[in-house]
């Protein structure tokens, strides 16, 4: 595929200011684009923004994308990030990556362009643990992030699974499945006076938590265990662990 061929026929398409190979076109008022093709010409770094548009921070995506090509655009990784992202009047401190088989953007109109086309967009280091499989990848893209809004808060990586024999809720599922961080503020307080239940967390780095209650609070981490705690102190904990985070190794620095 002629990559710079088939971007010249987008609708209202014109050259990105300040990014060489890079363009952007817009279908109506609301639907923004931008994308550059990568250092060997053959595949298309696309960012979405819907409703407020801000080209300079869509320049910034695609830069730093560009510089960091071998670390997001990996083989087997539906979903990828790196960290060290800034932009001015933003809190995005990492730029993801999706894979075709996960965004399927284009598959209507030009699916020769799906398969070459990566969506990159501006988000936070605790939202992609880079352990996802395909499925997780396309519900944090299509149902969690909402990686077109630029004005979006972070929606940190928490898989969970919980049993509650007070209330009658759990987990369907066998192991841990991914959450909203808000369903674990949710679940957690249900559990006061409710032996035999519990709440449990892993954030992206892996990192496991289990909330019970036994005449009070308990708080497992790998092999410590914690009584006394207050639920705020629970909570406190709970979301302090979801802003955990390590660096996200880019393999061309390493």
């Amino acid at each position: 595929m002629d990559l710079l061929t088939t971007l010249a026929t987008f609708p209202n398409v014109a050259p990105l200011a300040g990014l060489e190979r890079a363009w952007t076109w817009s279908q109506g008022p609301v639907l923004h684009f931008a994308g550059a093709v990568t250092a060997d010409g053959r595949r298309l770094l696309q960012t979405n923004q819907r409703g407020r548009h801000d080209e300079e921070l869509a320049r910034a995506v695609l830069a730093f994308a560009r510089q960091h090509e071998g670390a997001l655009l990996g083989e087997g990784r539906p979903i990828a990030a790196v960290g060290g992202f800034s932009a001015a009047g933003y809190d995005f401190d990492a730029v993801a990556a999706t894979a075709p088989e996960v965004h399927g953007h284009h598959r209507t109109q030009n699916p020769d362009l799906t398969a070459v086309t990566y969506i990159v967009f501006p988000a936070f280091d605790t939202e992609v643990s880079g352990r996802e499989s395909l499925e997780e990848a396309q519900a944090r893209y299509r149902k969690m992030l909402s990686p077109a809004e630029i004005d979006r808060e972070a929606v940190p990586f928490l898989k969970m699974r919980f049993d509650n024999p007070r209330t009658g809720g759990g987990s369907t599922n066998p192991g841990r499945a991914l959450a909203h961080p808000r369903m674990l503020r949710q679940e957690i307080p249900h559990l006061e006076g409710t032996p035999g239940g519990f709440v449990e967390g892993e954030n992206r780095t892996g990192k496991v938590w289990r909330v019970s209650w036994d005449q009070g609070w308990v708080l497992r981490v790998a092999e410590e265990e914690r009584r006394g705690l207050s639920l705020d102190e629970v909570l406190d904990f709970a979301d302090a662990t979801l802003r955990e985070c390590r660096p996200l190794e880019d393999p061309e620095d390493s």
